[in-house]
């Protein structure tokens, strides 16, 4: 690539805003150095489903004109956002990873993309997903290592952001589909709390723990793009009206008070490397008293099988016209999920439901005493090979609470692959978690340029 579009893909969503909105860039020099860098990234990448260049410049010459005629600009306006490929785009397709779908084209637009239309975002193409939003992998490779595993089920919008391609995606997450990829690709990856962001348009895998999330190179970056997406629709009856957000202040703003951290062990610690457990300590050190640990209650040990239980009992369900229409085609994961899925009795599944309000009430007293919880965002760095999407032990648990998760790249394993510290923080408290994930990531690195480590 040449100097400047270099410099254009490498810039963080906020840098780009402010270079349009001045006048510094043009929306179309911006389109242009990410299209020239999927053309040098992606024949090794494969993160996108569906990519038409012409169909972001013709975006970009719109919003060009859009500022030209001395219009206001939208929160977005002139910003490329990867869509991960089980989120409805009118008149391009949406394929939910699986070739039952092959061809769909949906007529409207899911919500969370009319978000980004009406402020001014590009929808810069469809990014790769695992099958269905599951477990089995897609053809996508990890930026960092290609012989490693990018995770999933988010794997190409994770991809497309830490190779450069896009500063900006979306991803859905059920179990671990957003932090676990964030974090093997070396990105922010946010799961904001569930029900802040409606699902209307989007694959409904399990509707109790579904949650929409954004990968970005920053802290900030990535609340400007969820402030945009957060709301309430009628739709979805997870969402309720609430007061529009202010993530982007929030996250940009400084702590009025150094943040506090609880360290917990989390159900599954000894799935965890050495590695991961050691960088935890380092961390821990590092934060000396802004940071102490705490055991969770030993009622979490029964949260994993809980959410296992509830993904599967209504994958099964919202998966049926699948199975029914092309079970052959599914792959040997998917057909023992759904298998497995109904074969869970009743009983099981409606008592697993009550789980969340058992932990969130738990969870109140560790928040009682913290800003945010820390605990790792994976086992270790991103597995060597592609059969698997890695490990979603430590993602889960805070998928069944719905409370706000984010991953930030400061860590690095002894093979040079990245990997995540994540946060989680009380429901509904997105923007406090933000803010101390940026004071975090500042701490640990100086600044909140995604450059650099922590060894």
């Amino acid at each position: 690539m040449a100097g400047k579009a270099a410099r254009i893909a490498g810039l963080r969503a906020q840098d780009l805003r402010a270079g349009i909105a001045k006048g510094a860039l043009r929306v179309e020099e911006v389109a242009e150095a990410l299209i020239a860098r999927v053309a040098e990234t992606e024949p090794g990448l494969s993160a996108w489903a569906w990519f038409d260049p012409d169909f972001v410049r013709s975006q970009a010459r719109a919003l060009d004109a859009h500022r030209a005629a001395g219009r206001p600009l939208g929160a977005l306006h002139g910003l490329p956002v990867g869509v991960k490929d089980v989120i409805d785009t009118a008149r391009i397709p949406t394929e939910n990873g699986t070739v039952i779908d092959a061809g769909r084209i949906p007529a409207e637009d899911a919500f969370v993309v009319s978000r980004l239309k009406a402020a001014g975002a590009i929808v810069f193409g469809k990014t790769r997903t695992t099958e269905l939003a599951f477990l089995a992998p897609g053809p996508t490779r990890n930026p960092a290592n290609p012989a490693h595993t990018p995770g999933g089920s988010s794997s190409g919008s994770a991809a497309a952001v830490a190779s450069g391609q896009v500063p900006l995606a979306l991803g859905t997450q059920t179990a671990g589909s957003v932090i676990r990829p964030a974090a093997f690709c070396g990105t922010v990856g946010f799961k904001p709390s569930f029900g802040a962001i409606p699902r209307t348009g989007v694959l409904a895998q399990a509707p109790s723990l579904d949650t929409i999330g954004v990968f970005a190179r920053s802290v900030p970056d990535a609340a400007l793009l969820a402030e945009v997406l957060f709301g309430d629709d009628p739709r979805d009856a997870s969402t309720t009206p609430t007061p529009p957000p202010r993530l982007f202040e929030l996250a940009s703003a400084p702590p009025p008070v150094a943040p506090v951290f609880a360290l917990v062990q989390p159900p599954g610690w000894e799935r965890a490397e050495e590695e991961t457990r050691l960088a935890l300590a380092e961390v821990a050190g590092l934060l000396g008293e802004q940071c102490f640990e705490v055991a969770l209650p030993g009622a979490f040990a029964e949260g994993s099988a809980a959410r296992e239980c509830i993904q599967l009992a209504e994958l099964s369900k919202c998966f049926y016209g699948y199975e029914r229409r092309g079970r052959a085609q599914l792959s040997t994961e998917m057909q023992g999920a759904l298998d497995r899925g109904k074969a869970i009795p009743a009983r099981d599944y409606i008592a697993a439901l009550d789980w969340r309000r058992i932990l969130n009430a738990a969870l109140e007293e560790v928040f009682a005493r913290c800003d945010a919880i820390l605990v790792p965002a994976a086992p270790g760095p991103a597995p060597e090979g592609l059969g698997t999407t890695g490990d979603p032990v430590f993602n889960g648990l805070w998928t069944l609470c719905g409370t706000p998760a984010v991953t930030i790249p400061v860590l690095e394993a002894s093979n040079g692959l990245p990997m995540g510290l994540q946060l989680v923080g009380r429901r509904g408290d997105d923007g406090r978690l933000l803010r101390s994930a940026r004071w975090l990531m500042e701490h640990l690195r100086g600044d909140d340029s995604g450059q650099g480590d922590l060894r």
